[in-house]
């Protein structure tokens, strides 16, 4: 499909856009652009990424803009060379965001974008849409954290209002002595409560004592129609994700309404791709949103070699407005991240057979993300365990020993 043809006349909501024929877009080049481009290729849609590191994860599969984010030329040309523009990471530039929106085919718009960048806009989203998140407040001085601990009782977890993933930019605080330290180590910048600087925008949570932690994967495309993945159990380990098991161990009826909820969120929102959606499960089988990601999410990874579509290929199909794919399960599996300190063990251990997955009966499907440089903490792959029951899967982490660095 040619651009020009693309602009030409008003673009509508449900626009079709079919393999073969369009380029897709994609802002950042991480490894969920990478998995991205990789599923569509295989449907026979091209790509074209932008991301400022040179050999990026992406770009490793398909052409590359290597320019920043914020760089508006290299936006206008991402948009003349694409047909339609996705992204891959919550924290686009919203000037590029808004020109992108203005002078090319972004059906995820960037309202969506706006609300998830913030976590006091995100949670007021949520709860609009009728479904629960922990109780919070609004947090931008040490007086005010102070006041809000009181309110909400302790522990409660402090967080910026923007930024921050695996763990970083946020702080559990169990007794009040701990109150200063937290606000110190999340807004470290801020002045005291009585200087001159702008207050910094935090959000106090009430710390929820849950039984687990799921997510659900919701996809929906720009004529409507929805679709959700089956939730997925999630652990973690220093704040990173470990493991997803699916299906996740929890009552029958939870899944059916985290599933609900999620569906609830991704139409209310008018999100159109795909909608990550993390929940506390309690004791008491209630269900609290945590926090939302508009695009593939690692708790999703387990898609790809265990459901009948992975959540790529859906994201793809929801963009471009063909019908979504079946969502069933094909077979149990565990999801384990391979990290920095991981990497070298698991790739020596592709050359040699794996006793403990015959053993045990299960197929191990790894993915490797050609990341440049592998740190410590870094999210450098993951593995698909599929088997026949997740404890299989489990052990089989378990007796490897590779995840206890």
């Amino acid at each position: 499909m040619r651009h020009e043809e693309l602009k030409a006349g008003a673009l509508d909501a449900a626009r079709t856009l079919l393999p073969g024929r369009t380029t897709i877009g994609v802002l950042g080049g991480g490894q969920l652009g990478r998995m991205m481009a990789l599923a569509g290729s295989a449907m026979g849609y091209r790509f074209v990424a932008l991301d400022p590191a040179p050999d990026a994860p992406c770009g490793q599969v398909t052409p590359q803009i290597t320019a920043a984010y914020n760089d508006r030329d290299a936006a206008r040309e991402l948009a003349q060379r694409a047909d339609v523009i996705t992204y891959e990471f919550e924290n686009v530039d919203a000037g590029v965001a808004a020109l992108l929106t203005e002078e090319s085919y972004v059906p995820q718009g960037s309202e969506l974008l706006y609300t998830t960048q913030h976590r006091l806009r995100e949670k007021a989203a949520i709860e609009a849409a009728g479904v629960p998140v922990a109780p919070y407040r609004k947090v931008g001085s040490l007086a005010e954290l102070t006041a809000a601990a009181a309110e909400l009782g302790l522990p409660c977890v402090l967080k910026t209002a923007t930024g921050g993933y695996d763990g970083k930019g946020q702080a559990v605080i169990r007794q009040l002595e701990e109150l200063e330290a937290a606000f110190r180590q999340v807004a470290p910048n801020a002045a005291s409560q009585h200087g001159d600087a702008e207050a910094p925008e935090l959000v106090l949570e009430k710390f929820v004592k849950f039984k687990c932690e799921i997510s659900v994967i919701a996809a929906r495309s720009t004529s409507g129609e929805v679709k959700c993945f089956p939730p997925s159990e999630n652990i973690h380990v220093n704040n990173i994700l470990h493991l997803s098991i699916v299906p996740a161990r929890v009552p029958e009826d939870i899944r059916q309404r985290a599933c609900e909820l999620a569906e609830r969120l991704v139409s209310g929102l008018n999100a159109v791709g795909l909608l990550a959606v993390e929940m506390f499960v309690t004791e008491d089988g209630e269900l609290f949103v945590n926090e939302l990601a508009p695009r593939p999410h690692n708790s999703g990874h387990y898609t790809m070699d265990a459901c009948v579509t992975s959540q790529f290929e859906q994201h793809i199909r929801a963009i471009c407005n063909l019908p979504l794919g079946e969502t069933a399960l094909l077979t149990p599996v565990v999801m384990v991240n391979v990290l920095g300190e991981h990497l070298d063990g698991v790739i020596q251990r592709t050359g040699h057979p794996d006793e403990a997955a015959s053993r045990l009966g299960i197929a191990p499907k790894l993915h490797i993300y050609g990341k440049t440089e592998s740190k410590n903490g870094r999210k450098m792959g993951h593995i698909n365990l599929l088997c026949k029951d997740t404890g299989d899967g489990l052990s089989w982490v378990e007796q490897t020993n590779l995840w206890r660095n």
